[in-house]
């Protein structure tokens, strides 16, 4: 089964993570999900992604503020980071992103949107879907239900303003 560290700089996070925990648990995915910090606590963070402390398939790695939480997991292992920037108080998200969108060369993270732990998540899933096509039609079958909800969204609408 594949594994999936999501981590967070700190707990205070826990709510923008968790859709992204939960929708790789209800995919059968397996998940742990810890709160370590890039400036706190930076040799548990490593530790973590050079496979000292378990053995991870990807990393999501949610951070605000200065955000270097993903940067530091994805200097220490070659497996998938996804880095999910949290809105703060300081700039709305904006430095959270740009922190993790702007990795040097050789040392990428990719991001998605500030709070968007649903889709970090989902995309977690597809890069590990790449290998398993069991995994695959579970997010083909995810995606064919949001797709049924928006047709009935829309049929109701019909009924409801067509002439």
């Amino acid at each position: 089964m594949a594994r999936v560290l999501v981590i967070m700089g700190s707990k205070s996070d826990l709510d923008v993570v968790r859709p992204a925990a939960q929708i790789l648990k209800s995919l059968g995915i397996g998940v742990e999900v810890h709160a370590l910090s890039a400036h706190r606590t930076p040799d548990e963070a490593a530790a973590y992604a050079k496979g000292e402390r378990g053995r991870f398939d990807l990393f999501i790695a949610a951070a605000g503020k200065a955000a270097h939480l993903a940067g530091v997991i994805a200097a220490h292992t070659a497996a998938p980071v996804i880095g999910l920037p949290v809105k703060s108080s300081t700039l709305d998200g904006m430095d959270s992103l740009l922190s993790m969108v702007q990795m040097p060369p050789g040392v990428p993270v990719a991001t998605v949107a500030i709070n968007g732990g649903l889709n970090a998540g989902l995309l977690a899933a597809q890069i590990l879907a790449v290998g398993d096509k069991a995994l695959r039609d579970k997010l083909e079958g995810y995606k064919k239900k949001l797709a049924d909800d928006v047709l009935a969204d829309d049929a109701a609408l019909q009924k409801e303003w067509s002439d």
